[in-house]
């Protein structure tokens, strides 16, 4: 995507539209810190993730475009969630040695978090183009059901028939995902 092919919600962040600053803040900065709450975060911390997210988002806009399929907010919403999902994960692998620790640059967190958050929208879109079955049976998978509950949803004979059916559809995902243009760019360094 070309910069400028923007969202025109995204268009009105990048020339600094204080309404669309304000509806962030007013409409999605509540919701999200409730989620950070939730997954045990605080407000501060919600606060810095969001200011990230924001900055993440301006910052691609500028650089590649960003082309939203969903709600503005919908989007917005996701970009900070999976920020925090990946600030406990990075939490959950920290080794803490009050002795010796390495500033990791915040530059690099940023770019590390587009480039995650890119792989992340080429997985959806390329999920959204397996057959419906095929969509909903690897999202039930990907949610952790329990190949029992998978058998009786999809009306599946046995636990291996659902099994082999999920190992078709994930080839398939693998598939699309690795034959798209942007592949290259964003999994292989």
């Amino acid at each position: 995507m070309l910069p400028g092919k923007n969202h025109p919600q995204i268009e009105k962040l990048l020339q600094g539209d204080e309404a669309t600053i304000r509806l962030l803040y007013d409409k999605l900065f509540p919701k999200f810190t409730g989620f950070v709450y939730k997954n045990n975060g605080n407000y501060s911390e919600a606060e810095e993730v969001f200011h990230d997210a924001l900055y993440q988002l301006i910052a691609r806009a500028r650089v590649s475009g960003v082309e939203i399929k969903s709600s503005f907010e919908a989007y917005f919403f996701t970009v900070c969630k999976n920020l925090w999902m990946k600030e406990l994960n990075k939490r959950k692998k920290e080794v803490r040695n009050d002795g010796v620790f390495e500033l990791k640059a915040k530059e690099e967190d940023h770019v590390t978090s587009i480039i995650e958050q890119e792989r992340w929208e080429l997985f959806e879109e390329m999920l959204d183009q397996l057959t419906d079955n095929c969509s909903k049976l690897l999202k039930d998978y990907f949610n952790k059901v329990p190949y029992s509950e998978i058998v009786k949803k999809f009306s599946y004979a046995t636990e291996n028939t659902a099994f082999q059916r999920i190992f078709k559809c994930k080839k398939k995902l693998a598939e699309l995902i690795k034959g798209d243009r942007r592949f290259k760019n964003l999994f292989i360094s």
